[in-house]
């Protein structure tokens, strides 16, 4: 049993012409497949001589009844699930990354994942594994490359001194 094909606009030769100059491969396939259908060929031998289904062919000859040859390239598809934060709360992170962390509030002197799991619970009451927000600070273009951490009741005058009185080696 032949697919109905109800868009005529093309012909089977426009068809693969088409298919010819597609820059993917799998819509070329499919543009071939439905040229070969509307030259006779049945179902199952189209989808076979495109290495598909005819099922997967009868799917395909109706998003190009539908919507024509642009509809024969796959929809693009969002990986994973979506974000648990908005961008508005990632800006917020990044600026408390750039701003660096409060002894006083936060505890520590520079930001590990651990601290921003936890400030990030505490504002916005979203779990973050580690790894994620090793991500998120990626994405954030964050590197891990920092500066050397320093006491925050650091004396550089001492400092100074040690240096000018201490012996050369």
């Amino acid at each position: 049993m032949t697919v109905a094909i109800t868009r005529l606009d093309l012909s089977a030769m426009a068809l693969r012409e088409r298919a010819a100059r597609a820059t993917d491969a799998k819509v070329s396939r499919r543009l071939l497949a439905i040229a070969l259908v509307l030259e006779g060929w049945s179902r199952r031998d189209a989808a076979e001589a495109c290495a598909m289904d005819r099922q997967t062919l009868r799917d395909w000859v109706h998003r190009y009844n539908g919507l024509g040859p642009e509809g024969l390239s796959a929809a693009p598809r969002r990986n994973g699930p979506p974000p648990r934060l908005s961008a508005s709360q990632q800006a917020q992170i990044a600026a408390w990354v750039r701003q660096g962390p409060d002894l006083e509030r936060d505890g520590v002197v520079r930001w590990r994942c651990v601290d921003l799991q936890r400030r990030i619970k505490s504002e916005f009451a979203v779990t973050l594994h580690e790894t994620s927000i090793s991500r998120l600070l990626r994405r954030l273009k964050f590197t891990r490359v920092q500066p050397r951490p320093y006491h925050p009741k650091r004396d550089a005058a001492a400092q100074d001194i040690f240096k000018k009185t201490s012996p050369a080696w």
